[in-house]
């Protein structure tokens, strides 16, 4: 079964850093955009952040812009997710989430195929 496997969570004070990772298992992730996704308790599901496949299109929601920083290594069949200045609202659990697409990418998650199981973010001091 492909998967994929998130990492790098945990508690931070807030102003801290975090950075999260997600790799797959028995897929490799060149030819898919891929997505982070977190989800508070009581609220829906949001897009965090997404990278293309190829093109270098990212995507970031207006929360985060200029404190997270998505990247992709082929190389290693990773994505990461580069969180700094983290704030309580980013308490939340974080998901990757992988689409296959030729260009771009977007935050409709019910256009991506394959999905971690999450990693547990919390800020707190």
């Amino acid at each position: 079964q492909l998967q994929l496997v998130e990492s790098g969570g945990g508690l931070v004070q807030p102003g801290g850093s975090l950075r999260l990772s997600c790799t797959a298992s028995r897929f490799t992730l060149d030819y898919y955009a891929i997505g982070w996704f977190r989800q508070a308790p009581g609220k829906e599901r949001e897009g965090v952040s997404c990278v293309s496949r190829s093109d270098g299109t990212t995507y970031y929601a207006d929360s985060v812009k200029g404190r997270f920083t998505i990247s992709r290594d082929n190389a290693k069949n990773t994505v990461y997710l580069q969180m700094n200045s983290l704030r309580p609202e980013d308490t939340a659990i974080y998901y990757c989430a992988a689409e296959l697409r030729v260009r771009g990418c977007g935050f409709l998650s019910s256009g991506y195929d394959y999905w971690g199981q999450g990693t547990q973010v919390t800020v707190s001091s």
